[in-house]
């Protein structure tokens, strides 16, 4: 990791023609690297950068439900490169806890499926607005912010339910960067199709 690369992580990357946030009760975008449904319910948590302390929480999370769900495939999606992302995981508490049979961790450097699924860029206050709670996550989940080595800080984040059926049953957006999901209102979505609306 090099100063430029934390430099150009608060550069705005190069702007893309995102489609609308799937809603609730619409069949689930196509998405490129997404791996297939195959009838399978899946939950997709989009992440902010590598390094970036929510993605961290975020993705712990996720990695917590997924043994409880083993019917349900879970998918994180990084828009940081593949190396960068490998170093990230690695650098995670419990690193082999990354490597379950229903979690899937996909790199999407070009952003494409995050596209598909209505995530472009966000808001200088929506970075900036949750400095505060970096001190606060560190202090209570000792999760601190890590290098960020490639990513954006100003790519969205979101969280996507989908059924069996390709039907999304779960839509939220990430509102500021602090915004962390709750993953089971997805697997409740997605399981006894509640119609969980987006938020």
């Amino acid at each position: 990791m090099t100063w430029q690369s934390e430099f150009w992580s608060w550069m705005s990357p190069p702007a893309m023609k995102t489609a609308e946030q799937p809603a609730v009760g619409q069949k689930a975008p196509s998405a490129p690297k997404l791996p297939a449904h195959n009838g399978q319910p899946t939950i997709i948590s989009f992440l902010r950068h590598c390094g970036c302390p929510f993605a961290e929480k975020t993705f712990l999370s996720l990695r917590t439900i997924a043994p409880a769900h083993p019917n349900i495939r879970f998918v994180a999606v990084s828009h940081s490169d593949r190396a960068s992302t490998d170093r990230w995981l690695a650098s995670l508490p419990e690193p082999s806890k990354n490597n379950q049979p229903n979690l899937t961790i996909v790199v999407d450097a070009e952003r494409e499926a995050y596209a598909a699924y209505g995530l472009g860029t966000t808001s200088f206050w929506h970075v900036l607005g949750s400095i505060s709670s970096v001190a606060k996550l560190g202090k209570e989940d000792g999760i601190n912010v890590r290098p960020t080595e490639s990513g954006s800080r100003w790519q969205a984040a979101g969280n996507f339910g989908i059924d069996g059926e390709e039907v999304v049953r779960w839509s939220r957006k990430d509102e500021r960067a602090d915004d962390v999901p709750n993953f089971k209102d997805g697997v409740d979505a997605v399981l006894f199709g509640a119609t969980a609306g987006s938020i």
